[in-house]
C-alpha cells in the first residue's frame, strides 16, 4: 500500500513541478519590460582612450548608468551575495528563515531592526516604490518578489539590483558610483573598492568627506569586517590584505571631470534633437591633446588680457581618420564676460585670407597659374569692385607662390575671376560649407573674406591638403565610420600648394624657432579687425587657432600674423615636444615636374633670361610659355639706336631689354626703381623683328601626316618630336597646341604618346622664343 501511495506521490510531484516549469517558461517568454525601463539613464561620455570626459545628470538629478551583469567584476559581484544575500541562487524570491530571524530580533528581542530582505525583495521595493515598514508593505514586497523571480532570471535581478541600488547622495547603480568614486568601470575593481560598494547600498549614508574624499570609520569597519567574511570563503594574500589598512578615497560628485565642455555639449545637444537616448557616448577627442589645447590657450591669453585679447578658440583634427582629437570652444567657459558657453568652433566668422589657398589651388588645377606664374599687384577695378590689400600698397609683379605667402589681395581676386567649372562658391559648396547665401550675395569679395565659415569646416577643407585633394566628412563619434573620398583636387595640386605654404615666413618668436617639420599655414584678418586665424598642417594634423569676440566687437590686434599665429606655433611646439610627428607632403607625385622658368615673367627661360629658378608644374595643365620679357635688341654701336635691318655686323651689338606693361612700369618707378626704356623705333620704318638668328625647323613628326595607333599597342606606340635649329639654340620646348610637354636638347628628340585621337597642332619654340609650328592627326585602331 504504501508503495502504491509513494508512486502517485511521486507521479503528482513531478507533474506539479513539469506544469510550474511550464508555468515559468510561459512566463518567461511572455512580453514584458525590461527591469530598467523605468529608469532615467545619465551618460557617461569618454574619449576615445576611455578617459571620463563627463557624467551628466540624470531627468531625475540622479547620477545613474546601466551597467550589465558581465561588465562587473566577478569580487563585487561575490562581494554582494557574500553580504546581502547568500542563498540568492536557492531561493524563490524570499527566504523564510532571514525572515523569521529579523523579525525575532526587531520585534521580539528590541533589538536593531533587521529586515530579512533577500536581493530579490530589496529591488521588489526599489522597483515599486513600495513602504515596508507594516507587515502589510512586507507581505506587498514578497508577492512582488515572487512576481520578479517568474517573470526575470536570478542573473537579470541581480544586474537590476546593483543598479538600482544606493551608494550615497545622489548617486544610484553600481556604474555610477564605480565611475564617481573611483573614476574606473565596475569590472575594473579592486577587491577593497569592490567591497567598499558593497556595504554602502545598505548605509549609503556613512560619512565621507566632501571636500577630500577620505571615508569615515563606519564605511571602513563595514567593508573590512566583509573582508575577513570573504577570507574565510575565498582566501586572500597577504599583500591584499595589507591594502585594507591603507585609508581610501571616495571621490565626490563635486570633482567630476568637465572635459572638452564645448564639443561635449554638442554631441549631447544632438542626441537630444534627433530623440536618442544615449548612456554611453564613444567620442573622438584625446584628452591629452585637448588639456594641451586649453594650457595653451590659458598661458597665451594670461600673457596677452593687456592688449584686449580674451577669448580664443581652437580645433586640432587627425587627417588619417578626419577625427575630432581636440576642440576648445573659448577660453573660459564658464566666463560669462567673454560668453564663454559659445561653442567657437561651430559658429560662422569671416575667414579673412585663409582660404586663399584654395582660389590658388583651383588656379592651378586648371590651368591659369603654376607656382612661378608671374602675376600683378596693381590697382585693379572689377567691374565696380575695386579691392585693396590690407597694408594699403601694391608691389607689382611677383611670383604666384609670393602672392599667396604674403597674401596680396588683388592677385587672389583676380585669380578667383578666371576660375570656371567650379568657381570659387562651387567648390565651397562641394566641399560642405553650408548655410551660404546666393554667389551674387558675396560677388569677388568671397576671395578675400566675405562668407563664414565654421572652424570644423575650416580643418575639412585644410585636410584635403593632407588627402591628396580627397574630401572626407568630419568624426567626433568613435563609431562613425570613416566617410568614402570625394576627388575635389588632384594630387598634384595640394602638393604644389603645400610647398608653396611651406614658405610662409613666421612671425615674432616663432621665427627663431628651429623645426625639422615643414609647417603647411596661412593666416587670416576679417573685415572690421573681428577675427584673427591662424589654419595649418601640423605633421598629420590640421591645427585651427582663432582668436576673437563673440559680441563681433573689434579690436586692431586682431590680426592673423600677430595675434593668431603666436598661439599657433606655441601649440605646434608642444606637439613637437609630444607627439611623434611626419610630414604627410614627402613624396612628389609622378604627375608634377620641375621646370627651369624666366623668374621675371613664369616662363620658360631663354638665353636672354637674367633672372633664373625652378617651378613646378603638372604636364597638361600648367601654363608654360616662353619668356619674352627680356628680349635682344641689336643696336648700332656709334649711333647707339637700334639697327632696323637686325642684320649683325661688326659695328652692331646686342642688348637686352625688359618689357613690361605700362601699370607695371608704374610701380616700379614710384617704388625708386625705374626700369631701362626699351628703345625707340619710330625711325624704322619697317616691321622690327627682335628675333636674331634662325627659327627652328620641325623634322619629325611629318606634317598633315596621319599617324596610327593601336589601342593594344597604345603604351608603345610614339610619335617622335625633333627640330634643327641655329647654333646657339640649347634648348627646345615642346607644345600641344597651348599644352606644354616637355624640353628637349638640340641634338635630342621627344617621345609623345598620344592619349587619344584628333588633330593637334605641334608647336617648338627654342631658348631665344623664335617657333615653328605644323599640324598632325592622330586615329586610334582597334
Amino acid at each position: 500500500m504504501w508503495r502504491y501511495r509513494l508512486k502517485r506521490f511521486l507521479i503528482n510531484f513531478i507533474a506539479v513541478t513539469f506544469i510550474a516549469a511550464l508555468v515559468l517558461i510561459g512566463l518567461r517568454l511572455l512580453p514584458h519590460q525590461k527591469l530598467s525601463d523605468n529608469l532615467f539613464l545619465s551618460t557617461a561620455v569618454y574619449d576615445q582612450n576611455g578617459a571620463l570626459l563627463r557624467l551628466t545628470l540624470a531627468k531625475d538629478e540622479r547620477y545613474r548608468v546601466w551597467t550589465p551583469i558581465n561588465e562587473i567584476s566577478n569580487d563585487t559581484i561575490n562581494g554582494i551575495l557574500l553580504y546581502e544575500d547568500k542563498w540568492f541562487y536557492w531561493h524563490f524570491g524570499f527566504n523564510p528563515a532571514s525572515l523569521i530571524r529579523g523579525g525575532w530580533i526587531s520585534y521580539v528581542k528590541k533589538g536593531d531592526m533587521q529586515g530579512g530582505s533577500t536581493i530579490t525583495m530589496q529591488l521588489a521595493r526599489m522597483y515599486w516604490k513600495l513602504n515596508t515598514r507594516s507587515i502589510g508593505g512586507k507581505l506587498t514586497q514578497i508577492l512582488r518578489s515572487i512576481q520578479l523571480e517568474f517573470f526575470y532570471s536570478k542573473d537579470e535581478i541581480l544586474e537590476a539590483y546593483l543598479n538600482y541600488a544606493p551608494y550615497g547622495r545622489n548617486i544610484e547603480g553600481i556604474g555610477a558610483a564605480s565611475l564617481i568614486y573611483f573614476n574606473k568601470e565596475p569590472k575594473s575593481l579592486t577587491l577593497p573598492e569592490s567591497l567598499a560598494l558593497c556595504v554602502l547600498p545598505q548605509s549609503p549614508s556613512f560619512r565621507v568627506d566632501k571636500n577630500t574624499g577620505y571615508v569615515g570609520e563606519k564605511l571602513s569597519k563595514a567593508r573590512n569586517k566583509l573582508f575577513e567574511k570573504w577570507r574565510e570563503v575565498y582566501g586572500a594574500d597577504e599583500l591584499t590584505s595589507v591594502l585594507f589598512n591603507l585609508p581610501f578615497i571616495l571621490r565626490q560628485p563635486e570633482f567630476l571631470p568637465f572635459s572638452a565642455p564645448h564639443f561635449v555639449e554638442q554631441l549631447l545637444r544632438e542626441d537630444f534633437n534627433a530623440g536618442i537616448v544615449n548612456s554611453r557616448i564613444d567620442t573622438t577627442i584625446d584628452l591629452r591633446f585637448q588639456t594641451l589645447l586649453e594650457t595653451q590657450i590659458n598661458l597665451y591669453i594670461n600673457r596677452n588680457s593687456n592688449k584686449g585679447l580674451k577669448n580664443a578658440a581652437a580645433l586640432l583634427l587627425d587627417t588619417r581618420d578626419m577625427s575630432v582629437v581636440a576642440a576648445v570652444g573659448s577660453a573660459d567657459y564658464f566666463n560669462n564676460e567673454i560668453e564663454g558657453q559659445i561653442n567657437g568652433f561651430n559658429i560662422k566668422r569671416s575667414p579673412g585670407s585663409t582660404l586663399k589657398p584654395f582660389i590658388y589651388a583651383l588656379a592651378i588645377e586648371q590651368g591659369i597659374i603654376h607656382p612661378q606664374s608671374v602675376l600683378k599687384d596693381v590697382p585693379t577695378s572689377f567691374s565696380s569692385y575695386s579691392p585693396e590689400n590690407f597694408d594699403n600698397r601694391f608691389i607689382g609683379p611677383l611670383s604666384a607662390a609670393q602672392a599667396l605667402i604674403r597674401s596680396r589681395n588683388i592677385p587672389a581676386v583676380y585669380l578667383s575671376n578666371k576660375l570656371k567649372n567650379p568657381n570659387f562658391y562651387g567648390f565651397l559648396k562641394k566641399a560642405g560649407v553650408g548655410k551660404m547665401a546666393s554667389e551674387s550675395h558675396y560677388g569677388l569679395a568671397l576671395a578675400l573674406g566675405g562668407g563664414e565659415v565654421t572652424m570644423i569646416e575650416e580643418a575639412k577643407l585644410y585636410a584635403m591638403f593632407a588627402n591628396g585633394g580627397n574630401m572626407r566628412n568630419i568624426r567626433m563619434r568613435k563609431e562613425q565610420p570613416v566617410s568614402n573620398d570625394t576627388q575635389l583636387l588632384s594630387k598634384e595640386t595640394t602638393f604644389i600648394i603645400l610647398d608653396m605654404l611651406s614658405n610662409m615666413p613666421r612671425a615674432g618668436s616663432a621665427a627663431a624657432e628651429v623645426q625639422k617639420l615643414p609647417i603647411y599655414w596661412k593666416t587670416g584678418t576679417s573685415w572690421g579687425f573681428r577675427d584673427a586665424w591662424s589654419v595649418g598642417l601640423v605633421g598629420q594634423y590640421v591645427l585651427v587657432v582663432w582668436l576673437g569676440n563673440f559680441d563681433n566687437s573689434g579690436n586692431p590686434a586682431f590680426v592673423g600674423a600677430d595675434s593668431a599665429a603666436p598661439l599657433f606655433f606655441n601649440i605646434v611646439n608642444s606637439l613637437q615636444a609630444t607627439q611623434k610627428l611626419y610630414d604627410t607632403n614627402k613624396i612628389i607625385p609622378s604627375g608634377v615636374k620641375m621646370v627651369d622658368v624666366c623668374l621675371s615673367s613664369g616662363d620658360l627661360v631663354t638665353v636672354w633670361c637674367k633672372r633664373k629658378g625652378k617651378s613646378w608644374f603638372i604636364p597638361g595643365v600648367s601654363p608654360i610659355r616662353v619668356d619674352t620679357v627680356y628680349r635682344p635688341v641689336l643696336v648700332d654701336n656709334k649711333t647707339n639706336l637700334p639697327v632696323c635691318d637686325n642684320k649683325k655686323t661688326a659695328n652692331s651689338k646686342i642688348e637686352v631689354y625688359e618689357y613690361y606693361s605700362s601699370d607695371i612700369l608704374d610701380i616700379f618707378k614710384h617704388a625708386g626703381l625705374p626700369k631701362r626704356e626699351p628703345p625707340n623705333m619710330e625711325h624704322c620704318k619697317q616691321d622690327f623683328d627682335l628675333n636674331v638668328g634662325i627659327n627652328p625647323s620641325i623634322t619629325s613628326p611629318l606634317k598633315n601626316t596621319i599617324y596610327t595607333i593601336r589601342e593594344s599597342k597604345e603604351d608603345k606606340e610614339r610619335i617622335v618630336f625633333s627640330a634643327v635649329t641655329d647654333a646657339d639654340v640649347k634648348m627646345l620646348y615642346w607644345f600641344i597646341g597651348d599644352e606644354y610637354i616637355g624640353n628637349s636638347k638640340q641634338s635630342e628628340s621627344l617621345i609623345w604618346l598620344p592619349k587619344k585621337s584628333g588633330k593637334f597642332e605641334i608647336r617648338v619654340i627654342d631658348d631665344h622664343g623664335r617657333l615653328d609650328k605644323r599640324n598632325i592627326q592622330v586615329m586610334t585602331i582597334k
